[in-house]
């Protein structure tokens, strides 16, 4: 029986990705000096004011004024009449250190669990599928490809100029009686914007421009016909937005920051938390094996969920379901037993394979953490180092450039090592 399934997006500019956004540019910025921090970094953004809370263990000397104003000034609120501006926002902040009953579960070589343990209780889930190129679920890709190219736009600022920051997007597939995308049902796009007409003539122009410069470049033409339903800016004039319109919170978009509301998610949230927090490397390294695995042509969608218990090094688990597409005459649970031969899912060992001790943070922080291309970029670190001098210690800060690798678990390699194990050629 056919069925339709939809997904949503938000741009960088919606609150609470303005907030996501906030706390992994704090994050990035500890790295930078220390790859050792630990960080647990919350934001509240609303008119006229960031707040940054939290629990934080560094060597790091940042100023967190200017990481936030120029945070805010990249995502694109630099005018006063937003009511939320890079230079003039109030900033608070309220960052202590963690809790050090945490801390000895998660340090190596503390607490009962000599091993580094998981930074928290809980599970978390990866999912790949072969619907679109990246492994993705089709409406939240698509939906994603949207308010990205919006901001876009926006940014080049040639072409429809009365775009504001705040957007969200939204994609419904219509599948046939097989699970395949057959084809789009419905697209809805909602974009702040200049007031710069009677909303009468701001709804046509605006419809218009999505309809004709923005849809045609994302969705095939093939998914499209006379049937599919478009809704733009649908309660009408969209001036108001951004933080000034809604307030907005580190965590509230998981899902739009994972599958769409495919697969399934653990309710941890990512932005603003250092990897020992397995909320985080561990969703990703669920995702890494995910992809690999139906990249390998073990399964067409696979679910992968892994749980911890805080202070425990080893998963006390680790599931697999294929969803029936399995194309290996093996059973679940004997794929995740392979799995688990192949992907060391310790804590330590997912942040060496995925190099998440890096400043690799504020990229993830729109447009999804999952379903990215993998790139490298150099970076420049200042890295706290001591020096000893006729028996003294002194710590000193050394700068060094190093090339880091961006969404690793994006990555796959480990196709091969799978198709070995699962003895496929």
């Amino acid at each position: 029986m056919a069925y339709l399934f939809t997904s949503e997006s938000v741009s960088e500019g919606h609150p609470d990705k303005v907030a996501d956004q906030i706390s992994d540019a704090v994050l990035d910025a500890m790295l930078t000096q220390d790859p050792d921090s630990r960080v647990a970094c919350e934001t509240l953004v609303t008119t006229g004011l960031t707040v940054v809370a939290g629990e934080v263990t560094t060597k790091a000397t940042i100023d967190i004024q200017d990481v936030v104003r120029k945070t805010i000034k990249r995502i694109g609120y630099t005018k006063a009449e937003y009511m939320f501006e890079a230079d003039s926002c109030g900033i608070l902040t309220a960052l202590h250190q963690q809790s050090p009953d945490i801390a000895q579960g998660v340090n190596e070589g503390e607490g009962i669990d000599k091993e580094q343990g998981a930074g928290d209780q809980g599970m978390m889930f990866g999912y790949a599928s072969t619907e679109t190129p990246e492994y993705m679920p089709m409406a939240l890709a698509f939906s994603h490809r949207i308010v990205k190219k919006l901001s876009e736009i926006r940014k080049k600022g040639k072409d429809m100029t009365y775009l504001r920051p705040d957007a969200k997007s939204q994609v419904t597939i219509e599948y046939d009686e097989k699970g395949k995308p057959k084809r789009v049902h419905t697209i809805v796009i909602s974009t702040q914007h200049d007031d710069f007409a009677k909303e009468k003539d701001m709804l046509k122009t605006i419809k218009n421009d999505m309809l004709t410069k923005v849809i045609p470049t994302i969705i095939p033409k093939k998914l499209l016909d006379d049937k599919t339903i478009y809704h733009v800016n649908p309660t009408g004039k969209f001036v108001i937005g951004g933080p000034h319109g809604d307030s907005g919170l580190t965590g509230r978009k998981i899902i739009v920051d994972t599958y769409g509301g495919k697969g399934a998610h653990g309710g941890g949230a990512f932005s603003g938390k250092d990897p020992s927090k397995v909320d985080r490397s561990a969703a990703y390294a669920a995702r890494h094996i995910a992809k690999n695995l139906v990249a390998a042509g073990i399964a067409d969608e696979a679910l992968v969920q892994v749980a911890y218990a805080i202070g425990v090094a080893k998963p006390v688990s680790l599931n697999v379901n294929t969803y029936g597409t399995a194309k290996v005459k093996l059973t679940d649970a004997e794929i995740a037993t392979k799995i688990s031969k192949i992907f060391d899912m310790r804590p330590k060992a997912i942040v060496e394979r995925l190099g998440l001790k890096n400043p690799i943070f504020s990229a993830t922080a729109a447009y999804g953490h999952m379903g990215r291309e993998p790139y490298k970029e150099k970076v420049e670190l200042s890295y706290v180092t001591v020096k000893e001098d006729n028996s003294k210690k002194e710590e000193v800060r050394k700068k060094v450039t190093k090339e880091i690798e961006f969404f690793t678990w994006e990555k796959l390699d480990y196709v091969d090592a799978i198709k070995k194990e699962f003895k496929l050629k």
